[in-house]
């Protein structure tokens, strides 16, 4: 093995030839693992890629989302937690050659697969496709991501090894001319590193998702023979590799935690490696869906939001862990190794546990003001209309109801809605009911009713045929009769500095959607763990900044609170409950993904039967 990898511009030119990966001329194995620097708090990213190269890795591969970067089109970041280059250069330093996955698609259980909500105010476009108006969109970002990738590609002297054309696209079309485009959309902007793509180890996948000039790499998770005599049908000349190999999964909100053992991922590492194939974990360390960016998937019709951790039961837990996988792995990958395997740092710092009562509150309905200004409409005006793509909308008309008993008929719901009658919480409902109906006892004195419905988004579908959805509402109907008249008020909880005008009070939780404050006093900045016992769905903020939702049902118990977002001294936690208010928070020194549900990852999931 190299103790000290040659990382100059010539000799970390990755290609393939004579069936095998070259690097710098010489036979070459990728040995990589993923991590999302979105994921991450950007002051982790080494402490994590740390972890990584111990573990044995000589590769880093992370996707790029667009929405993460546009959230409104024409306004691209790339400071800050979204300085991709610098933790590229960060990997580079290290001693890593990185793959990046740009999109515009990627999956990855992300918010809408990486797409920019923006794009639904487009009626009837066709996503992924030759549409203008989609391709208009994403030859801007192209333009944008190919201009920072450019200084990071290996043939410029960077860590850039490799470069993916689009994501999966076998998994969801057959518009062959797209895939080419996006193939396109590379080279001539001058990423010249070896393209590759990534399907499921199936003909037709690979025969939509292929495209010339890019090498076509496989993801499953186990049964590597038939998976790599599959690749092998579709592209007879190797190399072998396993682009996503799921050595782990993710959660839902409702179902059980997914746990893969140790021993039995790393069986299925040593078929892969021992058959001279090369790897590329999904996840080596997943980290956290912070704020809203959670994705959805979808199954027999049902939405099924994915949790705040991303923890993945990867290698390298969501807090730096290292899990019996990482050391399982290790001892595999010492054996076909490119570099010395350095020891892993210590665990980082955890806060000692304790809890704060909950002391002040205000309602939802008094801070509309902090929001943006509501819109007028005949109807309910939908999430994309409002130049919106996460969070909540406020929905306000005030019908003449009929009196007595009548059945409200909510229509185009996405996802989950609280009404509220003349202030007083008449139920919820989910789009995941059989009827997006709710009956509701009116008032008997011929005045009109305060009609409100809060909407909440519950993260967009990030794959196969559920992808491009609208949310909010539609129109709300009594019976047959439509209801006019709406103000619709965009709740954009996830932007920064949302909760900073809010005013709280002493006074009790009110009824309804409830904001409410505590502080927790620290000694030093440390990891933590925050638990809600007793409340019911909502948001949670420490010192201003969104960790994600929780939700009674599980199985996470706790949201990941890196130690950067801590201050010695006291600290802000503010919750927004959607349903049920508790009235103390917990910190916790030890994480709870699966409040002791757990099960072993989907058979659908190892491999594409």
């Amino acid at each position: 093995m190299n103790a000290t990898p040659d990382h100059s511009s010539a000799s970390r030119i990755l290609t393939v030839q004579d069936g095998a990966f070259r690097r710098g001329g010489a036979e070459h194995r990728i040995l990589s693992g993923a991590i999302h620097y979105f994921r991450v708090h950007p002051e982790l990213w080494h402490d994590r890629l740390l972890r990584l190269r111990a573990l044995g890795l000589n590769t880093i591969e992370t996707y790029i989302p667009w929405n993460w970067h546009e959230r409104v089109r024409g306004e691209i970041d790339f400071t800050g937690p979204r300085d991709v280059a610098r933790f590229v250069q960060t990997a580079g330093d290290l001693g890593f050659d990185v793959i990046l996955r740009p999109g515009p698609y990627i999956c990855a259980e992300w918010d809408f697969g990486g797409l920019p909500g923006w794009l639904m105010a487009e009626p009837g476009i066709a996503l992924r496709t030759m549409d203008p108006r989609f391709i208009d969109a994403a030859d801007g970002w192209f333009d944008a991501i190919t201009a920072v990738m450019r200084p990071l590609l290996a043939s410029n002297g960077g860590p850039v090894v490799s470069v993916q054309v689009e994501n999966e696209y076998g998994s969801f079309g057959d518009d062959a001319e797209y895939v080419r485009h996006c193939r396109d959309a590379l080279t001539s902007r001058g990423i010249d590193v070896l393209l590759v793509t990534s399907d499921g180890p199936i003909a037709g996948m690979f025969a939509a998702g292929m495209v010339e000039g890019a090498h076509a790499t496989v993801n499953f998770g186990s049964r590597t023979t038939e998976a790599f005599a599959a690749l092998r049908t579709a592209q007879p000349e190797g190399p072998d590799m396993c682009m996503e190999f799921w050595n782990g999964w993710f959660d839902h909100w409702g179902e059980p935690h997914h746990v893969r053992s140790a021993a039995d991922a790393a069986g299925t590492l040593e078929e892969m490696l021992s058959s001279g194939g090369s790897v590329n974990f999904y996840m080596a360390h997943g980290g956290t869906n912070f704020g809203l960016w959670n994705g959805c998937n979808t199954e027999d019709g049902k939405l099924q939001p994915t949790v705040t951790s991303y923890d993945y039961d990867a290698a390298v837990g969501e807090a730096g862990e290292l899990s019996e996988k990482f050391y399982a792995f290790r001892e595999i990958l010492r054996r076909y190794a490119t570099h010395e395997i350095p020891e892993p740092p210590a665990l980082p710092g955890r806060l000692a546990a304790q809890e704060a009562a909950v002391s002040e509150w205000v309602s939802l309905r008094d801070s509309l003001g902090a929001f943006d200004a509501p819109e007028r409409s005949a109807l309910p005006r939908q999430m994309e209309q409002l130049g919106q793509d996460q969070g909540l909308v406020w929905y306000q008309a005030s019908p003449l109801l009929d009196a007595g008993q009548v059945t409200l008929q909510v229509d185009g719901l996405a996802d989950r809605a609280t009404v509220l009658l003349d202030g007083v919480v008449a139920g919820i409902i989910d789009r995941n009911d059989a009827e997006h109906t709710l009956v509701v006892q009116t008032r008997t004195d011929g005045q009109p009713t305060e009609l409100v419905i809060i909407v909440e988004n519950q993260g967009r579908i990030n794959f196969a045929g559920g992808l491009g959805e609208h949310k909010g509402l539609r129109s709300v109907r009594q019976g047959a009769r439509f209801i006019h008249g709406w103000t619709s008020t965009a709740l954009q909880i996830g932007q920064d500095g949302a909760i900073d005008p809010l005013r709280f009070d002493g006074s009790a939780a009110a009824a309804g959607p409830v904001f409410g404050r505590s502080t927790l006093t620290v000694d030093e900045q440390a990891d933590g763990f925050i638990a809600l016992p007793g409340w019911g769905k909502g948001f949670v903020w420490l010192n201003g900044f969104l960790l994600g939702r929780y939700w009674e049902r599980g199985p996470q118990v706790t949201l990941y609170a890196p130690a950067p977002l801590w201050r010695a001294g006291e600290n802000e936690i503010v919750v927004l409950e959607m349903e049920r208010a508790g009235s103390r928070i917990e910190l916790r020194s030890e994480p709870d993904l699966d409040g002791g549900r757990r099960a072993g990852i989907p058979k659908a999931a190892e491999f594409f039967d």
